[in-house]
């Protein structure tokens, strides 16, 4: 099989064909597959895509940038532009922009991640094509389409589909400096690490070890030139990364939203702190020193320690930073865990909550082998050995090679991706968030691909290389029978077929080896045949079950079940219908901790809206939530200029006690919606942190309960807006 490696030195414009027509030199048939490939990912992406739901906390801010470019700019999460996300809001931009565009709807902010996952799939191609020639492109192309968690990512509206996208531009700028030796491509791949740090912060630069070792190593100048070329390159990373940080920290902070994740309003504390060291803390990383809610509010203990120094049901930080309040059971429980990774120490609620058995071998979800847990290895990691081999095997075949040998580059970019992003993640808290695995799903499908061209041709070749391909198959298809096998109520013939079939290709491929009787013809090319459909059958299942209405696409990116324990033959896990994103039809807007809504309000919560909207008189907001999930259904709905108290989890001292007494007494600020089932919040910090003491929130909350009067539910419709919450009118001067 040839590989049609690209000369470098080919004109500028020798690929610029028409797009359905194949480049001279390659099989007719590569282009009208890539264009397959193409259709195949945008179904995959787009199917449903007039159904999708919101994720309401990112929707509430999109929702937000849509009503101003200061929100905009700041990624605020209240249209009043009060407080921002406890996230750089790069990520929603795309998003802010197609609802501007397109209205306000779900699907609208879904399209950008389904366009941004067709870019990436031909991003991908064109990388390994210029590689490893158009087979390996192809067959990565069919390996990145399949794998779950690469077809849950494109659908979902959170941050790393954009942060994927940014990497894969990167690495090809990158690739393109390495081979010609020039400065312009690697200031661009210094761009896009810096964009991509704007979508999903610190996490960026840990794809920068692998693009400065291909520089460095293959890269054909004089190694002070090199050095000098990763150096302004640095320098561009740099500056762009930190560039929304430092316009934030110049403004003024009256003049703009506070920073939420914080206690000092600082960006840097946001970035650094609450969405990086506290993903260490399982490590015993402590972020106590940068003005991080979770590290000053005591919930950076060891995972698996089930306790902190906020004492039972303390909030915990996952992988992004996110705390999610461990409170009791019931609907705030339920709601408590199953936002944005609350789930991932073992917080239980009835419903949505991620189950403790998708993690590692002893079933967590933290420690190190939580990446070959099956609740993320069904995600992800179908391709572990034949990437492993064809990453070990292309280095070692390459031994002797001049530096700057394009082949070996190749192999250490990938390797070099995928070893340092599998370290991240299995030394920090994952979570349920499989939508993280997509930046490694990008490498292990590059490598698969690649390496089943280059362990083919040593196949064919002879001598003891040829054993390198059976291997590989023979043990990728005992992995995935394994992990099928783990699921024995979904589709419990996939484990047995594919057993079946990698046995086939196995023998086949023991049988064809060169030097061997029945070497060659058309029985080494059903071994070949064979191979490929037992390495890709398992994801596939997986994969296509986007189709699926009983199991759709969860709000944290997984396909398909994902808790083998508790599997059922229909739903896969329990809860299914809220851990697959949808919101329950008995649960209001909002609910569940704000993994997926439809947007609307209740007839009760309109009624409120519309009573505070006839009464605020002159006040800035209509009314205060003591918490961002009671503010959300205004929000998401009706874009009202709700204030959220304590950021998202419920922590931050924005507004102080004090702050808040001055806005009611200088009229912005005449009504207060409290209490309530929400997950976050006050009622959540205050379970939290009681050794601690009570939060800004919850000292705000107790003096409107004590200094305000209650407005009766029969003034603004005879229902209260939800269970448990009262409306309060604080007059102004009080």
């Amino acid at each position: 099989m040839a590989t049609n490696v690209l000369d470098a030195t080919a004109p500028t414009g020798a690929g610029r064909r028409t797009p359905w027509k194949t480049p001279a030199g390659e099989p007719a048939y590569a282009r009208p597959a890539l264009l397959v490939l193409t259709v195949l990912a945008a179904l995959l992406y787009t199917w449903g895509i007039g159904h999708s739901q919101y994720h309401t906390f990112y929707a509430d801010a999109a929702r937000s940038m849509t009503q101003s470019w200061k929100a905009f700019f700041y990624g605020s999460f209240d249209p009043g532009n009060s407080i921002t996300l406890d996230k750089t809001p790069g990520f929603l931009w795309p998003q802010a922009l197609s609802a501007r565009l397109l209205g306000f709807h779900p699907w609208t902010l879904t399209l950008p991640q389904a366009l941004e996952g067709v870019a990436s799939l031909l991003v991908l191609h064109r990388l390994v094509h210029r590689w490893a020639g158009a087979h390996a492109a192809l067959a990565a192309g069919a390996a990145f389409l399949v794998t779950p968690a690469a077809a849950g990512l494109f659908r979902t509206s959170v941050e790393d589909p954009a942060f994927t996208l940014c990497l894969l531009l990167a690495a090809e700028a990158t690739q393109r400096a390495a081979r010609a030796g020039r400065l312009g491509p690697l200031l661009q791949a210094g761009f896009w690490v810096g964009a991509a740090f704007q979508a999903k912060m610190l996490e960026a630069w840990a794809v920068l070890p692998a693009l400065a070792l291909v520089h460095l190593v293959s890269a054909p100048v004089a190694l002070r030139r090199r050095l000098a070329h990763l150096g302004l390159a640095a320098l561009v990373t740099v500056a762009v990364s930190a560039s929304w940080m430092l316009a934030v920290t110049l403004v003024p902070a009256k003049e703009r939203p506070y920073v939420d994740g914080t206690t000092d309003n600082s960006a840097f504390s946001m970035v650094v702190g609450y969405n990086f060291l506290n993903r260490f803390a399982s490590l015993g990383v402590s972020a106590a020193a940068t003005g991080s809610v979770s590290a000053t509010q005591g919930s950076g203990h060891r995972a698996g320690a089930g306790r902190g120094t906020g004492g039972p049901g303390a909030a915990v930080p996952d992988a992004t930073g996110h705390s999610g309040a461990r409170h009791g059971a019931g609907a705030t429980g339920a709601a408590g865990v199953a936002h944005r990774g609350a789930g991932d120490r073992g917080a239980a609620g009835p419903e949505g909550a991620a189950p403790r058995g998708g993690g590692g071998f002893g079933g967590a979800r933290d420690g190190w082998a939580k990446m070959f847990g099956p609740g993320l290895a069904v995600q992800t990691g179908w391709f572990y050995p034949f990437a492993a081999v064809a990453a070990g095997c292309g280095v070692l075949w390459c031994r002797g090679r001049p530096r700057t040998d394009a082949a070996r580059a190749g192999y250490l970019l990938w390797g070099t991706w995928l070893a340092t992003y599998f370290l991240v993640f299995s030394a920090g808290s994952v979570g349920p968030h499989t939508y993280y695995m997509g930046v490694i799903a990008v490498p292990l499908a590059a490598l698969t691909g690649a390496g089943a061209v280059r362990l083919w041709r040593a196949h064919r070749a002879g001598g003891r290389r040829a054993w390198a391909l059976p291997g590989a198959v023979a043990a990728t298809t005992a992995w995935s029978a394994y992990l099928a096998g783990r699921f024995p109520a979904f589709l419990p013939w996939l484990a047995p077929a594919v057993a079946v079939l990698g046995s086939a290709a196995t023998v086949l491929l023991v049988l064809t080896r060169p030097g061997r009787p029945r070497a060659g013809g058309r029985l080494a090319l059903g071994g070949l045949a064979a191979s490929l459909a037992a390495l890709l059958a398992a994801p596939t299942a997986w994969a296509v079950q986007v189709f699926d209405p009983a199991y759709g696409t969860a709000g944290m990116g997984s396909v398909g079940p994902t808790a083998p324990q508790q599997g059922t033959a229909r739903t896969g896990v329990p809860g299914a219908q809220a851990a697959r994103g949808r919101t329950p039809a008995s649960a209001g807007p909002g609910a569940w901790g704000g993994i997926a809504s439809d947007g609307g309000m209740t007839a009760a919560q309109r009624r409120l809206l519309d009573y505070t909207r006839a009464h605020r008189g002159s006040a800035r907001y209509v009314f205060a939530t003591t918490d961002w999930n009671a503010a959300s259904p205004y929000i998401l709905a009706a874009g009202a200029e709700v204030l959220p108290l304590g950021g998202f989890s419920g922590r931050v001292p924005f507004p102080t006690p004090a702050r808040f007494r001055r806005l009611v007494a200088d009229g912005r600020v005449r009504y207060v919606l409290a209490g309530g089932s929400a997950g976050f919040g006050p009622a959540a910090a205050g379970t939290a942190n009681a050794a601690a003491g009570k939060t800004a929130a919850t000292r705000i909350a107790d003096w409107v309960a004590s200094s305000c009067a209650e407005v009766p539910a029969a003034a603004y419709g005879g229902t209260a807006a939800a269970p448990g919450q009262r409306l309060y009118r604080c007059d102004v001067g009080q």
